[in-house]
C-alpha cells in the first residue's frame, strides 16, 4: 500500500462519507471513510476536477 496522507473525512447530509489522500509521488486517492485500503487512484488534476464537479452540482447522484 502507497504510503497515503488521509485529509478529514467529507460527508453529505451525516452519509456517504468519503476521504480524498495523496501520496509523495503525487498521486491522489478517493476512498469511503472507514475502507481507505479500497481506494480509487488517479492523477490530483483528475480527482480535483472530479470533486469541483460534485461540489457544483454536475454530479449529485453519485453522493
Amino acid at each position: 500500500m502507497p504510503d497515503i496522507t488521509w485529509e478529514a473525512p467529507f460527508c453529505q447530509d451525516g452519509s456517504n462519507c468519503f476521504r480524498l489522500g495523496t501520496d509523495p509521488e503525487g498521486n491522489a486517492y478517493i476512498a469511503l471513510n472507514g475502507r481507505e485500503d479500497e481506494y480509487l487512484t488517479d492523477t490530483r488534476e483528475a480527482l480535483r476536477t472530479l470533486i469541483t464537479d460534485i461540489k457544483a452540482g454536475k454530479a449529485d447522484h453519485l453522493l
